[in-house]
């Protein structure tokens, strides 16, 4: 502690940020002077949590962040107060959020992977990540939001995958500073539709690749804002071009092994029984996978997503991917079907605990799809028993809601306020698709961008 204590003042901090989810994924946070961090370390901070999003009622509201110290990073730039002539600095912690008697809150999303991921130890010792961030950008009104030009948002590039586009010294300057943070980057390029980038990291536990993907999206936007841009992360903003996903790359370790590829460097029974849970549980975990109705205008065929609940070796018109297995650390499969705006914490203890129990009761995956499963016709399809994913935010919810294990995931308390944020949120576009009759329901609606696209 006192090496903490010591690093934050040699670096002038004088305030530091507390980072915490709610249920959408969204990052909450307040600041408090570092003095004041100093006496909370041990205690946590008290705050206010009925009017966010998943959290307490109001005859419950007071909750504390406790900072989980592993996660503390200082922020590598300074901001200037002019009034008094002073440089200082900020920096950063995740949080658990407790009740005041010291419990763990059980609105706590960040919480509940910690918890899968503790009730899992026996099985393994660790649940590896690597997620797959695709978003776009936009040029930026004089406010920082996106400008718009007949209602859509205005693309600054006509570049492709891995080739031409501009700001991909963006690109670099994310991840500079995310690196100086302690967070290594794998690659970056600019993907397939125009204006439109991703950014990879290195294999990290799930726990630090969640913390990761919120600080990753933070980070993107306020550079983007030095540039006069807005980065977005909404699944589908623009019709007509591919959506942005968050593939996600996963893989056991057990005892310095991984448990997803055998003796010979192909893949094991354990990851085929993995995958066989993952396929199984996959349509009642789509409403978390993609929370909004915008996601579900991504998941159409002919723009590289996913939407029938297949796997295979390298093809990408699959839901699970297996990349080229060159070593046995190497080994994974990519679950193709998220997007950037789930929550990560909460689709991750699902991913863990839908695979696992694929191992556990050796549910068996079924035989790889090579061929390109958007050109076979409904009746091959059917004959082979391909299923489809939800093809609406409707659908998928009310398969959530019957869901034993998303409930168990979960726990009562976050499941019954997914719901209800779920239905609220149908409701309100339900509302406004009525009140404009003239658009179809995979175009891009004035509701979407007018409340997701400031905000994704």
């Amino acid at each position: 502690m006192l090496k903490i204590i010591k690093s934050l003042k040699l670096n002038n901090v004088e305030f530091v940020r507390f980072f915490f989810p709610n249920i959408l994924g969204e990052t909450c946070d307040f600041s408090i002077p570092v003095n004041d961090f100093i006496n909370s370390i041990k205690t946590g901070k008290g705050f206010d949590g009925s009017s966010i999003h998943g959290m307490a009622r109001i005859d419950e509201s007071d909750l504390i962040a406790k900072p989980d110290l592993s996660t503390l990073r200082i922020l590598p730039w300074e901001y200037e107060c002019k009034t008094i002539n002073k440089r200082w600095r900020e920096a950063i912690v995740f949080c658990d959020i407790l009740l005041p008697n010291g419990k763990h809150y059980e609105g706590d999303t960040r919480f509940v992977l910690k918890k899968i991921l503790q009730g899992t130890k026996r099985y393994i010792d660790n649940f590896y990540i690597g997620s797959e961030l695709e978003f776009f950008l936009f040029k930026a009104d004089e406010d920082g939001g996106p400008l718009m030009i007949n209602q859509k948002p205005v693309l600054v590039d006509h570049g492709g995958y891995f080739k031409g586009g501009r700001f991909g010294e963006l690109r670099k300057e994310v991840q500079l500073i995310l690196k100086d943070m302690g967070i290594i980057p794998e690659y970056d390029h600019h993907e397939c539709a125009f204006s439109q980038h991703e950014i990879d990291y290195q294999y990290m536990d799930a726990l630090k690749m969640a913390d990761t993907v919120l600080l990753l999206k933070y980070i993107t936007k306020r550079v983007a804002r030095k540039y006069g841009l807005f980065a977005s992360f909404m699944p589908k903003p623009v019709m007509g071009i591919n959506g942005s996903g968050m593939h996600t790359n996963q893989s056991l370790f057990k005892n310095g092994r991984n448990l997803f590829c055998d003796r010979k460097n192909r893949l094991s029974s354990t990851a085929q029984y993995y995958i066989g849970g993952i396929l199984y549980y996959v349509q009642e975990m789509t409403s978390v996978f993609n929370q909004y109705v915008n996601s579900y205008k991504r998941l159409v065929p002919g723009y590289e997503a996913p939407c029938y609940i297949t796997w295979a070796f390298k093809n990408r018109s699959d839901l699970i991917r297996i990349p080229n297995i060159q070593n046995e650390n190497s080994c994974r499969i990519e679950l193709r079907s998220p997007d950037a705006s789930c929550n990560p914490y909460l689709a991750f203890a699902l991913m863990l605990k839908a695979g696992l129990e694929g191992v556990k009761n050796k549910i068996e995956s079924p035989r790889p799809e090579q061929e390109n499963v958007y050109h076979l016709s409904d009746k091959e399809r059917k004959k082979r028993g391909i299923r489809c994913l939800p093809s609406s935010l409707n659908q998928a919810l009310q398969l959530t809601e019957q869901s034993r294990l998303v409930r168990e995931v979960f726990g009562e308390h976050l499941f019954s306020k997914f719901v209800e944020n779920k239905k609220i949120h149908l409701s309100e576009y339900e509302k406004s698709f009525k009140e404009k009759k003239d658009i179809t329901k995979l175009e891009i609606s004035s509701y979407e961008i007018e409340t997701l696209l400031p905000i994704l």
